[in-house]
């Protein structure tokens, strides 16, 4: 708990074919789909309901996605999306709650859910990312840049960072192949 740099960060490229083509048949955004993933492992793995704050580790009872959103004066804002298992609902809520950020410049967060950090920079590919520890976020965190399309599949590499005490690297690893399982189950 007191490590100087708890944080760990496991790299993985993904198969997401699958979830391309389904984001193009649903007309449902790509990043929205990942983000239902990502949550839909997450609510499969137990350490991703507890966060260490402060010495102490917090145990909740709901998942959202954090998504950071371009807005209208060419910034960003910070958006968290609760989490359902129902693909419509979540991206119902993807869609509102992304649009009203874009249009209010406003970051809004959700104290009671244990909340799941993303960062997609789609505009250029990128290999790994490495997010800078800071005490103050300590929650897991999922990254991508530009998905590869290749002649038969489109791979996506992820970087996934985590602090120690909320789960071991085998947990992690775990939640990198169940996360690419969902990816191919996505209809």
């Amino acid at each position: 708990m007191s490590s100087p740099m708890p944080m760990v960060t496991l790299v993985k490229t993904l198969d997401i074919t699958h979830l391309v083509k389904a984001s193009k048949k649903s007309g449902m955004k790509f990043n929205a789909l990942m983000c239902w993933c990502i949550g839909r492992t997450a609510s499969k793995v137990e350490e991703f309901y507890t966060l260490p704050v402060d010495g102490k580790l917090y145990r909740y009872d709901r998942l959202a996605i954090n998504v950071i959103v371009e807005n209208c004066k060419n910034g960003i804002s910070s958006c968290d999306i609760p989490y359902s298992d129902d693909l419509q609902q979540f991206n119902s809520d993807y869609q509102k709650l992304t649009v009203q950020a874009a249009r209010e410049c406003k970051s809004s967060f959700f104290e009671d859910y244990m909340i799941i950090g993303t960062s997609a920079m789609i505009q250029t590919e990128l290999d790994c990312i490495v997010n800078q520890y800071t005490d103050q976020f300590c929650n897991p965190m999922v990254m991508w840049g530009k998905y590869r399309k290749g002649l038969f599949k489109t791979t996506l590499p992820v970087s996934f960072q985590f602090h120690h005490v909320q789960m071991d690297g085998g947990h992690a690893a775990c939640f990198l192949d169940i996360l690419q399982k969902e990816i191919r189950l996505v209809c």
